[in-house]
């Protein structure tokens, strides 16, 4: 690897995550002018009112297919149908259990080192998964577009600089960036732990359709959680199991015994991607 292209590769690096962060504040003025015109106020007003569960559902939307259009017809993140063609229902399916196996210990994880929210996202994410496009929003739109974006094309990028030989450098990188992108310690804790996961994946597969189904599933968890049992909103794990110690810990190791099996299925499904210098 010549030193200048290493520079290159780094400098693209931080245009994705600037391109990315760009990308949704002009959804937020877009979305601003939609309800300005279809309101008939004005923009400062409409501005005001985009802080609303609804607008910023309907601005994650938008910034989400911006993104996806904008670094697949790039060529920043290639999309093709290569690996769906090599029918690879084995490692979908892991990975579907490795997400579901994983949510119950990251909460643990998160409560033991006194993880919260900041008040104000924990309530801007509440007014979102009460709109009608919350889901649209958060399960279904943002991986997609973050998986484009922290895998398809910053991971990507890193495992040209780092190479094969050092490739959890390059997830671990591409893991602290996709965690220091939410802003917050609990998030990012969350975001960099569930990243490594995500990058091990990519690596393997040369696929970002693994990390979208992982991220799927943890996110629907999420919303239906939130929508279906709304006594836990502001609970803890233990309140899951009606303030049981035995039966939490019951449903942590069930957990690990999904999550470990995951892990070692896919470890034995996913094939090697060797490292290939990236494309411009």
């Amino acid at each position: 690897m010549k030193h200048k292209d290493t520079w290159t590769n780094v400098l693209y690096i931080i245009l994705f995550v600037a391109v990315f962060v760009l990308l949704q504040f002009l959804s937020r003025y877009l979305s601003a002018g939609c309800i300005a015109i279809v309101r008939d106020i004005p923009f400062r007003t409409a501005m005001n009112e985009d802080s609303s569960g609804t607008a910023v559902a309907v601005t994650t939307v938008i910034s989400s297919l911006f993104t996806f259009a904008l670094f697949t017809r790039a060529g920043w993140a290639p999309v093709s149908r290569t690996y769906l063609r090599s029918r690879p229902w084995g490692v979908l399916f892991w990975a579907f259990l490795l997400a579901a196996g994983s949510i119950l210990p990251m909460e643990f994880v998160a409560e033991k080192i006194n993880l919260t929210l900041p008040s104000q996202t924990q309530q801007l994410f509440e007014s979102i998964m009460r709109t009608s496009w919350g889901y649209l929003a958060l399960g279904i739109m943002a991986p997609i577009a973050e998986e484009v974006v922290f895998r398809g094309a910053v991971l990507r990028t890193l495992l040209d600089i780092f190479g094969s030989r050092a490739h959890w450098a390059a997830i671990v990188f591409s893991a602290l960036v996709f965690g220091a992108i939410h802003l917050n310690l609990a998030q990012g804790t969350h975001a960099f732990l569930v990243g490594l996961l995500l990058g091990w994946m990519y690596y393997r597969t040369g696929s970002i359709l693994p990390g979208v189904l992982f991220h799927w599933v943890n996110n629907t968890v999420a919303y239906l959680m939130f929508n279906f049992m709304p006594q836990m909103n502001d609970g803890k794990l233990i309140d899951l199991f009606h303030g049981s110690e035995r039966m939490m810990y019951g449903g942590l190791f069930f957990s690990l015994c999904i999550l470990v099996p995951s892990i070692l299925q896919l470890g034995k499904r996913m094939g090697k991607v060797k490292g290939k210098k990236v494309k411009r």
